[in-house]
C-alpha cells in the first residue's frame, strides 16, 4: 500500500482514447515526471499537456486528470493520463510511468485498494468483476444492484440481529445482576427470521448464476431434423451449414444468444442415429458428451413425418431430464407430432422458418431455465460460489443454535454457533475476510481494474 502502482485501464487494441492510471502516495510526483503542462494539476480538473519519456522525448499530447485522496476510486491519490488509443502510445506512456517510479499493478489491485481503503465492500468489489464480464442486460443490471450495495444491505440485515443477541447474552453472562438474559422465545424467533432470509438468498443462488454465467443448451435430434436451421434462426445469422443431406453436421458448434435476459450457450450437434461411418460416429459421440454436460436439452425431431426409430430413440433417451421438445417442419405436415406420447404433450409444434416458433422456443428455454419463476435482477443475490458457501455455513451454524435452544439448554451455549454464523456472513462483505479470500477474489480481475 505504500507503493504507487500504474496500469493501462482501457481494453487492448486501437481506439480513439486510452487511459493509463496511476494510484498511490507518489502518484502526483510520478505524473509530474512524465506530464508537462503550463498549468498545475488541480483536483478533478482535466489539464492539457504533453506526455514525455525519461529522456524528454514526446510520446503524445493529451489530458491528465488528478483525483486527490480520499475522494478517488481507490481512496488514494490518483492520476489518469488520457492519451490517443494507439497501442504504441499506450505502451510507452505506461513505460514512462514505470521508469518514473511506479510499479506495475497486479490483477484487480486498484479495486483491492478501494476495498482496503473502505471505498467499497467485498461484495461490491466482486460486482465490479461481474459488470466487466456481463454478457446480457440482465447480468449487467444484477451486477449493478450488488455494486450499489443490495447484497451488502441484505447481509448486514442478517448479521445485525445475530450480533445483538450475542451482545445481550454476553452482557447477561458478565453482568447477571444488571443485564437480564433475553427470552428464549424471542431469540428463537429472531434466529428463525434470519435463517429464512438466508434461505431465500440460497434459493436465488442458482437463478442468479444463470443470469451471470448463462445456460448450456445442447440441440439434439436425429439427422436432418432441422437442428442447424433452428440454431441459425435463434442466432439471427447463418452460423451453421444447412443441407438437405442427413449427416451434414459432423462436429459441435457453440454460439450464444439471449432469451428473456438469460445468456444461452447453444451447442449444435451431429444427428443421433446408428452409423457405421467412422467420422459420423465420432460426431455422434461428441453429441452424447455435449448432451451429458448441458443443463438443458433442446430436442428437435421432424414432426412432418411419422416418427422413425431414430426420433423415438432421442425422445426416449431425453425423458426424465430438463428439456424442450420441438416437432419441427410443421409447414410440411404434422404426422409425427400427432404420434407423440403423453410425455411430449407440452412439446412445441412449429417450423424453424417461422418467427412465432422461434419466439416460442426462446420462451420455453427461459421457462425451463428458471422453472417458470420470474427473475428479479434488482433483488439482492449471491454472485459467486464463495458467497453461496458462506451462506450455507452460516445457516448450518444457525441450525445448531436453534437445536440448542429447542433442547432447553442454557442460551449462552448457543453463542459459539451464532458467532460462527456472523463470521461466515462477514466473509461476504469483507468484514471477516482473510488474505486467502482476498487473493482468490482479486486474482480473477483484469490488470488495470
Amino acid at each position: 500500500m505504500d507503493e504507487t502502482i500504474a496500469a493501462i485501464a482501457t481494453a487492448p487494441g486501437r481506439g480513439a482514447i486510452a487511459i493509463v492510471r496511476c494510484s498511490g502516495p507518489e502518484a502526483r510526483a510520478i505524473a509530474a515526471r512524465v506530464f508537462r503542462s503550463r498549468d498545475p494539476l488541480v483536483d478533478r480538473v482535466a489539464t492539457y499537456g504533453t506526455i514525455v519519456d525519461r529522456n524528454g522525448g514526446v510520446i503524445d499530447r493529451g489530458l491528465a486528470l488528478a483525483m486527490d485522496a480520499p475522494r478517488s476510486v481507490t481512496g488514494e491519490d490518483v492520476v489518469e493520463l488520457h492519451v490517443h488509443g494507439s497501442p504504441v502510445v499506450v505502451r510507452e506512456t505506461l513505460r514512462a510511468l514505470l521508469q518514473a517510479g511506479a510499479r506495475a499493478a497486479g490483477p484487480g489491485e486498484f479495486t483491492r485498494r478501494a476495498f482496503i481503503n473502505g471505498k467499497i465492500d467485498l461484495s461490491a468489489a466482486e460486482a465490479v468483476a461481474d459488470i466487466i464480464a456481463a454478457e446480457s442486460d440482465a447480468a449487467l443490471r444484477a451486477a449493478q444492484a450488488n455494486l450499489a450495495g443490495a447484497l451488502r444491505a441484505a447481509i448486514e440485515d442478517a448479521r445485525r440481529p445475530l450480533l445483538t443477541i450475542v451482545e445481550e447474552l454476553s452482557g447477561a453472562i458478565d453482568y447477571p445482576d444488571e443485564i437480564a438474559e433475553p427470552q428464549a422465545a424471542s431469540v428463537r424467533s429472531a434466529v428463525h427470521e434470519v435463517d429464512a432470509a438466508l434461505a431465500q438468498l440460497e434459493r436465488d443462488w442458482e437463478r442468479g448464476r444463470l443470469i451471470r454465467e448463462g445456460l448450456s443448451v445442447a440441440i439434439v435430434g436425429p439427422p436432418n431434423a432441422g437442428k442447424s436451421t433452428l440454431l441459425n434462426a435463434l442466432l439471427g445469422e447463418e452460423r451453421a451449414i444447412v443441407s438437405p443431406w442427413p449427416g451434414t453436421t459432423r462436429d459441435t458448434i457453440e454460439e450464444a444468444f439471449v432469451a428473456d435476459g438469460i445468456t444461452v450457450r447453444a451447442i449444435d450437434t451431429a444427428g443421433l442415429r446408428i452409423s457405421a461411418e467412422p467420422i459420423e460416429r465420432s460426431g455422434i459421440e461428441r453429441t452424447r458428451s455435449a448432451l451429458a454436460a448441458a443443463t438443458l436439452a433442446l430436442v428437435v425431431v421432424d414432426g412432418s413425418e411419422p416418427l422413425g426409430p431414430d426420433a423415438r430413440h432421442v425422445l426416449r433417451d431425453t425423458r426424465g431430464r430438463s428439456r424442450v421438445v420441438l416437432f419441427n417442419k410443421r409447414d410440411r405436415g404434422s404426422a409425427g407430432y400427432a404420434q407423440r406420447e403423453d410425455t411430449e404433450r407440452d412439446a412445441i409444434c412449429g417450423s424453424a422458418h417461422e418467427r412465432a416458433t422461434i419466439a416460442d422456443v426462446r420462451a420455453a428455454v427461459a421457462r425451463a431455465a428458471t422453472n417458470g419463476a420470474t427473475l428479479d435482477v434488482a433483488r439482492p443475490h449471491l454472485a459467486s460460489a464463495r458467497q453461496a458457501d458462506a451462506v450455507v455455513r452460516a445457516r448450518a451454524s444457525l441450525g445448531e443454535a436453534l437445536a440448542t435452544i429447542a433442547g432447553g439448554e442454557p442460551l449462552d451455549l448457543a453463542v459459539p454457533s451464532l458467532v460462527t454464523a456472523v463470521a461466515a456472513l462477514g466473509e461476504i462483505t469483507g468484514a471477516e475476510a482473510t488474505e486467502a479470500i482476498l487473493s482468490g477474489i482479486f486474482a480473477r480481475f483484469c490488470v488495470g481494474k
